[in-house]
């Protein structure tokens, strides 16, 4: 039976702006004065949502005034293909390999639009072969880390020699929209940074061992998270009742893959969780049954970058392999559709 692939080199990238949060809330409290007759009780979300930093492709004033789509996403494409190139040139050091040794891409975002999509933009910056397999996806948001993960693990195992590169970007920032009071808007204001990630995977070699994909769609719950397209650009979707979703719905769901794996909770060393928010990150401890502090490192990237939608999952593996404590480890990530998606990852 073929081995399980393995992850050979990870590295994560941010752009140049460092968002304080404190700076962040001062600047939300002058642009909703005045148009948000709630904005007074929503800015304690700035204090409570444990977040310090978040990076930015674009300085915080930026944002003040509004901007056409189209612009935004010239500089979605741009920022975007700089940082995947930055996180892929590294990744590749890291495995000791050049660019001509990927046979594979699967670029993932939902953050902007792209076509030819950021896969073909970036293989002539990389010096990838011209005969390399793409697979770009869209739509995923927050779940897209795992289930783009999944993705090149699944491309790997079929056909073993192949080395395939993830790509995954989020540059949610641009998304703001300045004319948008809604708590939505408000509540990504509080949350979104901007991220990049790229990992290398190959049926053969040393690294971290990722198997197990698993994911599950809940019906009628379109509305729990998204985008609505609009004329300015992303208007946000979340709903206010996630974390009690989490509660509600998350556990059955999760027994589900443990059954389906002849696992239990006890089997895992530890849970690569994407955060979401710090209500999120506070109802999968208890979904997850872990010990005080037990999702640190979620807690670590939330704080730190904040919510980078699908790439911030990566950052808290970049974290658990740095770490080097061997074990067993659940990754999760919660987004549209609304969907759960898992891999069981083993650090030697």
């Amino acid at each position: 039976m073929p081995s399980n692939p393995r992850l050979l080199s990870l590295s994560t990238a941010v752009p140049d702006h460092v968002l304080v949060q404190d700076d962040v809330k001062a600047w939300a409290a002058r642009h909703f004065d005045g148009r948000n007759k709630d904005i007074e009780r929503l800015m304690p979300a700035f204090d409570n949502a444990g977040i310090e930093t978040r990076y930015s492709c674009l300085p915080l004033e930026w944002h003040k005034n509004g901007h056409h789509w189209r612009d935004k996403n010239r500089l979605y494409v741009d920022n975007a293909v700089e940082l995947l190139t930055r996180a892929a040139t590294e990744c590749l050091e890291k495995a000791g390999l050049g660019p001509q040794s990927v046979d594979a891409v699967v670029a993932v975002s939902t953050s902007g639009f792209a076509t030819p999509s950021l896969d073909a933009l970036i293989m002539q910056r990389l010096g990838l072969r011209q005969n390399v397999v793409r697979l770009p996806v869209f739509g995923l948001g927050c779940v897209g880390g795992v289930l783009g993960l999944a993705q090149a693990v699944e491309i790997a195992r079929a056909e073993p020699g192949r080395r395939v590169l993830l790509l995954v970007v989020e540059l949610c920032g641009l998304t703001f929209r300045s004319d948008d009071v809604s708590k939505s808007n408000v509540i990504a204001t509080v949350l979104f940074g901007d991220g990049a990630a790229a990992a290398l995977v190959a049926a053969t070699g040393d690294g971290p061992e990722i198997s197990r994909p698993g994911q599950h769609t809940w019906p009628d719950s379109l509305d729990v998270m998204g985008w609505n397209i609009e004329d300015d650009g992303f208007g946000v979707l979340f709903s206010q009742d996630i974390p009690a979703l989490v509660l509600r719905e998350m556990p059955p769901v999760l027994d589900a893959y443990l059954n389906a794996n002849d696992l239990t909770l006890d089997d895992f060393d530890g849970f690569i969780c994407h955060p979401g928010g710090a209500k999120v990150v506070t109802a999968l401890e208890q979904v997850f049954k872990t010990e005080t502090n037990g999702l640190r490192h979620t807690r670590g990237v939330l704080r730190d970058f904040g919510n980078m939608s699908a790439a911030t999952v990566m950052f808290v593996l970049d974290r658990f392999i740095t770490e080097g404590r061997p074990g067993r480890y659940l990754m999760s990530a919660l987004g549209p559709g609304f969907t759960a998606g898992f891999l069981t990852v083993e650090i030697p």
